[in-house]
């Protein structure tokens, strides 16, 4: 395999002290050894590749699931937990321009979709996902963002001028905020394994430790090597999004890029401590910055609190980046520097070149496909491209828009590319200075 960042970026560094992990045990999966013959190999053991075999197995195909780490270990397992509309990076406006207002319309429904689809498979398969707020909230963090939430603001939602915000227990330095209706949070760890659970009572294979190293073409479809086997099968589909690799298969080679984002989370709050800040809402939230932050007050009274803008990876960027979200969490919710914050970690979230997500052919490669980039929005774009390739390796062609099947573009400089992030961050950063 060959990855974009270094070693230390896929080891047990930046994913230690995970909360999530105190929550639910990982449940065994085994470690593929010698030969397996299935329908469908699915490399990634995410939200995308579970859900893919997830809705595979209830059509009666046999599927295997490659993780190359342990249960939960990549961003399925380690994000924030917000199941909200998102999955692209354009506005819009933009969405507009580049694929008109019929496509760019079809790709909102498709959000929408997308977490009706987890709140689905939530209720259908019984799974206790610690699930909380009403839809999601947006913070403007300056009085310019508030000025554009308004002048964008749906009629399906509920703008909030800066005087509403203290009587819906949303206290903090903020100019007003915009709530959509749609979304909701959730554990995604417990989520994560409630699928894999419904996967596996269906007769779907799911191995952990079993890294796919290279795909081969044979006459009746694939053969996946790992370090401990192979599996022989007559579909593909490559669901590792931010982990992905530039070789597994070669045309993934410069389309995608990883960002790093940095979660922390608070010991339980006391009544007194969420009275002091102001914030009593279990409303999942984020602020109009451009490198946003992200945070919810979650069922057991913690308090989670994430950021985009880590750019390197090594020991110590990654001890500097979780300074720096505790410097942002503390002037953002200045009544509780004395709080503890037990937990912190970060993750890779995964971008396109186009700004939207990508599910679909493999080109060149018949039988082979292929979801991610799903900018941060994850937990339902991540299930429902899910299904959507279930629905591909049926011969079921899911009803998608434009945007998102359109493959993506190579970025610039190929393996050299992470060096377009620092200047769009510092511009971003600049962006954010100057809405003040």
């Amino acid at each position: 395999m060959k990855r974009l960042f270094p070693d230390y970026t896929y080891g047990a560094g930046p994913r230690q002290n995970c909360w999530w992990d105190d929550t639910i045990s990982a449940p065994d999966w085994p470690v593929l050894s010698g030969d397996k013959s299935v329908d469908v190999a699915i490399i990634g053991g995410g939200f995308t590749g579970l859900s893919a075999a997830l809705h595979l197995a209830e059509a009666g195909i046999t599927v295997a699931v490659l993780e190359a780490g342990t249960p939960g270990w990549g961003a399925s397992g380690r994000n924030g937990g917000f199941c909200c509309l998102g999955g692209s990076k354009l506005s819009q406006a933009a969405m507009v321009r580049r694929y008109g207002a019929e496509a760019a319309a079809s790709y909102e429904q498709v959000e929408i979709d997308a977490v009706q689809l987890v709140g689905d498979l939530l209720e259908q398969h019984g799974i206790d996902a610690d699930t909380h707020s009403k839809g999601e909230t947006q913070l403007a963090h300056s009085a310019r963002a508030m000025e554009h939430l308004r002048r964008s603001a749906a009629a399906s939602g509920t703008l909030h001028e800066a005087h509403d915000l203290p009587g819906l227990g949303l206290g903090g330095a903020f100019h007003g905020a915009y709530t959509n209706p749609v979304g909701f949070a959730l554990n995604p760890r417990k989520y994560l394994f409630g699928l894999t659970k419904a996967a596996q009572s269906l007769g779907a294979s799911v191995y952990q430790n079993t890294t796919a190293e290279q795909i081969a073409k044979t006459q009746s479809g694939f053969e996946v090597q790992t370090g401990s086997g192979r599996v022989r099968a007559g579909n593909v589909l490559i669901c590792t999004n931010g982990y992905s690799s530039e070789d597994v298969p070669q045309w993934m080679s410069g389309r995608y890029m990883p960002a790093q984002s940095t979660v922390l989370v608070t010991r339980p709050l006391s009544d007194a401590e969420l009275q002091a800040q102001g914030w009593t809402s279990d409303q999942m939230s984020y602020d109009t910055r451009n490198l946003l932050h992200y945070f919810r007050l979650m069922p057991d009274r913690r308090f989670l609190f994430g950021m985009r803008g880590g750019l390197r990876s090594s020991p110590g960027s990654e001890a500097a980046i979780r300074k720096t979200a505790q410097r942002d969490f503390h002037t953002m919710f200045p009544q509780w520097k004395a709080v503890e914050v037990t937990h912190m970690w970060s993750g890779m979230v995964c971008m396109s070149r186009k700004l939207t997500p990508y599910v679909g052919h493999v080109p060149n490669n018949p039988g082979m496909f292929a979801a991610f980039a799903y900018h941060g929005n994850g937990v339902a774009m991540g299930t429902y491209c899910g299904r959507a390739l279930a629905q591909m390796v049926r011969g079921r062609e899911a009803e998608l828009p434009l945007p998102i099947t359109q493959a993506p573009p190579r970025f610039p400089l190929g393996g050299w590319r992470r060096v377009l992030m620092p200047p769009a961050y510092a511009a971003m950063a600049i962006a954010d200075r100057l809405s003040l």
